[in-house]
């Protein structure tokens, strides 16, 4: 027995001290210059791996002894791979110093961006190949996922205050670029149905960004201000997982989750899976906000010459459209404070049920070094059910037709419709080079429609009771109106009391309602287009040129079918000089064009006919990346002309009523800021300063007015900093602060004020857990963010928090 107890301790001490003997591998990961590179991946075959920290760090805990390969990569960087030999060491040092990879880009985006900073390098969408943004002669601003998560973002308006020259104009998908107002939809560069109402969620996209200016020669018909784009996350071909929960202010529920990687073991077929959910309230009355989102995606690498993505989308929203804050009328002043942020006109019953769905499928193929050939379609798909009692635009009237400024007319609404929308952009890329100059050559062709199919219908409820039965909304039937004991006309949906609001479930069958068909419609455009990227010595020019064809069909396949055809022809000229090896400057010249549509041209109470919109844009500026690439930095100078806008008469009479201005201008100059100054500190930053005038117009008292919603100051910044040693390391402070100056409405006696408010945070992250923690507009500051009469503003939030915790695996 004793002889067995020996050998079992024995036995016991020699494991003990096997096991024990085991390595500790670390190491630090740099680049040429000496800098740390922080989130390098490193690999110890066959199964442990890490990341690196923010001074380049690595350690590699309990390795048992025998040979390794050690694998470090980067993005942007050539791999690195070491043999060592672990036989007992406590710690083994190993260190790595990676140089840049001239690699040559994906021509599409296919897979995944691996960068985890606010700096973005390249875009695919102002070019339609894949181009350094300090190559772009043209501004393109961005905001990447890593600011999404910092900032706690999780719809679009939450993150266009990073970028120059973008406001909003109201709660919905609307934005104003560069002063001009503009509700184009694009995704990965292809353009798809706006989402009217909701706010698109950004858990499935990589980043946002704007291409500043006309982008008609790219895109087609488009704002003169600008385009919008997202850009959508793509599979990875390293494993990456992450779910977060939050919770906040306003009843806020939200989680999300994105799971990435290879299927294979050869990577050639990868996966993305990002899932969101949200249920929430407002600070806003009757608002509740119930959301989801399913996105999956694939891509397919069968060979070095060929690629294949999958995307597909599909959202669902439920809530109600805020169609925003009234206020007193005009003979009442213009208190901004006349009723609470809070106050929405609307009923208990009302709601918007919005089901979205986008499918993209993606391929690229290399012929050889010189040709490729790439293709992309996308699919998209809106139905919307709406039901709602909405701001008629108009106080109630008393019995001698002047407004009461305290009581606001309504209007009640049903619709229901579906929409789809195709596009499709195919094209080839040659390279060549001939004697001093490289070329890179692009000829391709564009398609994209949007149909409206048979069923979409609409009843509306408005106006006041006629004597004689039926409604109306024109003064000049006033003595003909119903009158109540007080003499004052009787509303077919009653009036709302901005001094006394009642939320009710309205008896929608006492109004009387008038339905309204909408025959089927189509609306395409295809396009040609051609385009030169020339490099000479330091300089890059840019030469291309569109033409495009618009056709617009309403009452489609019908016997009474109406078509309007338009066609424009589009140039682009660009121009970049390498100043210094970290700055380039940049001068371009663009054109866009918007045709009117067909619905408001063959519109007999429009008031037509109406010519079509144009606008050209000159455009300087430079572009540097410092701080050993970390940072970039970019300055715009521009001028815009836009002639021959159609804007809403806001005729009591005839509210289908358009009329056109001449000429609006836009001057100014931007500035933006993207990435790190430290290895632990992030920032973005922006200014810009935007002078948008009415230049020309049929309203005298409009020329020279700045234009509605377009502030001449904005800007603002957000930084992050991560303590990486003693007692605070893991903690995060983040602050951020935004600005706007004053803006105009369509009320010439109606301004927004000015605004500066503020966000401020703190983060830890301990091992694989991240935990945030942010307060917006932390000193309460009561805003509006846009809107667009005293019937119709749209506030921001006040003071609120939330608080999230993520965990990757």
């Amino acid at each position: 027995m004793k002889i067995n107890i020996r050998l079992l301790f024995t036995a016991l001490s020699l494991f003990s001290s096997i096991a024990y003997a085991q390595t500790t591998l670390k190491g630090t990961v740099i680049d040429e210059n000496d800098e740390p590179l922080t989130g390098a991946n490193v690999i110890l075959s066959p199964t442990k791996g890490t990341t690196t920290d923010f001074d380049g760090n690595y350690s590699i805990t309990n390795i048992i002894e025998g040979s390794y390969t050690v694998k470090v990569s980067f993005l942007g960087f050539k791999s690195q791979s070491k043999t060592i030999k672990i036989s007992g060491q406590d710690t083994i040092t190993v260190n790595f110093s990676l140089t840049e990879s001239n690699q040559q880009l994906q021509a599409v985006e296919i897979t995944g961006r691996l960068k985890k900073s606010y700096k973005n390098d390249v875009s695919f969408a102002a070019t339609k190949t894949a181009t350094a943004i300090k190559d772009i002669p043209q501004a393109v601003s961005y905001v990447t996922k890593e600011v999404f998560a910092d900032q706690q973002a999780y719809t679009i308006n939450d993150i266009v205050k990073n970028i120059s020259g973008v406001s909003q104009f109201s709660y919905y998908d609307d934005f104003v670029l560069r002063g001009f107002r503009s509700g184009d939809f694009y995704i990965n560069g292809l353009r798809v149905l706006d989402l009217f109402g909701p706010n698109q969620l950004l858990a499935n996209f990589e980043r946002v960004e704007v291409v500043k200016g006309p982008a008609s020669a790219t895109f087609g018909n488009a704002s003169p201000g600008g385009i919008m784009n997202r850009v959508t996350k793509k599979p990875l071909t390293e494993d990456r997982k992450a779910i977060n929960f939050t919770l906040g202010s306003f009843n806020t529920l939200r989680t999300t989750a994105d799971f990435t990687g290879p299927i294979n073991e050869k990577k050639t077929l990868l996966y993305r899976l990002n899932l969101a959910y949200e249920n929430s309230d407002s600070f806003r009355n009757l608002q509740e906000f119930k959301s989801y989102m399913i996105a999956p995606s694939i891509s397919f690498l069968p060979s070095d010459k060929t690629s294949v993505n999958f995307d597909l989308v599909i959202s669902n929203y439920d809530g109600k459209l805020d169609r925003g804050q009234p206020i007193f009328g005009a003979t009442a002043g213009t208190d901004l404070n006349s009723t609470p942020i809070s106050f929405a006109i609307g009923q208990t019953n009302d709601f918007q049920k919005t089901d979205v769905v986008y499918s993209t499928l993606s391929l690229n193929h290399q012929f050889s070094d010189k040709l490729s050939f790439n293709t992309s379609y996308i699919k998209s798909l809106i139905e919307e059910d709406l039901q709602e009692h909405v701001t008629s635009n108009q106080f109630a009237i008393d019995g001698n037709g002047d407004p009461i400024p305290t009581l606001m007319g309504l209007n009640f609404s049903q619709r229901q419709k579906k929409t789809t929308a195709d596009n499709i952009t195919s094209y080839f890329v040659y390279k060549n080079n001939t004697k001093n100059l490289d070329h890179k050559i692009v000829v391709g062709f564009d398609y994209n429609q949007e149909k409206q199919p048979i069923g979409k219908a609409q009843s509306r409820a408005q106006g006041y009771l006629l004597q004689g039965g039926g409604t109306s909304s024109k003064l000049s039937e006033l003595d003909n109106f119903l009158r109540d004991e007080d003499g004052n006309p009787i509303p077919n949906v009653p009036h709302f009391d901005l001094e006394n609001p009642t939320y009710r479930i309205a008896r929608t069958s006492d109004y009387i309602i008038s339905d309204r068909t909408r025959n089927a419609s189509k609306y395409y455009t295809y396009g040609f287009y051609i385009q030169d990227q020339i490099n000479w010595n330091k300089f890059q020019f840019l030469l291309g040129g569109r033409q495009e064809y618009y056709v617009d069909i309403v009452d489609y396949e019908q016997l009474d079918e109406k078509t309007t055809t338009q066609n424009k022809f589009l140039p682009r000229l660009g121009i970049v000089y390498s100043a210094t090896k970290d700055i380039n400057v940049y001068g371009t010249y663009t054109e866009s064009f918007e045709p009117q549509r067909a619905s408001n041209i063959n519109n007999p109470l429009a008031g037509g006919p109406f010519d079509p919109e144009s606008a050209f844009m000159i455009e300087t500026g430079a572009k540097g990346e410092f701080f050993n690439n970390r940072l970039a930095a970019n300055i715009a100078v521009y001028y815009i002309q836009n002639n021959n806008i159609l804007i809403d008469a806001n005729n009591v009479e005839n509210p289908d009523l358009l009329r056109q201005r001449g000429q609006e201008e836009s001057k100014g100059f931007e500035l933006d800021i993207n990435g790190r100054i430290l290895p632990n500190f992030s920032l973005t930053a922006n200014y810009a300063y935007n002078e948008t005038i009415i230049s020309e117009s049929d309203v005298v008292e409009e020329i020279g007015r700045q234009k509605e919603n377009a502030p001449k100051h904005q800007g603002g910044f957000f930084g992050k900093y991560t303590f990486n040693r003693g007692q605070l390391d893991g903690i995060g402070l983040s602050l951020g602060t935004n600005f706007v100056s004053e803006r105009n409405t369509f009320e010439e006696t109606l301004k927004l004020p000015s605004y500066t408010i503020m966000d401020a945070g703190v983060s830890y992250n301990i091992d694989k857990f991240n935990i945030r923690f942010l307060i917006k507009n932390f000193f309460d500051k009561t805003h509006w963010v846009g809107g667009y009469r005293y019937t119709r503003l749209f506030p921001g939030a006040p003071r609120n928090y939330l608080l999230s915790v993520g965990y990757t695996f």
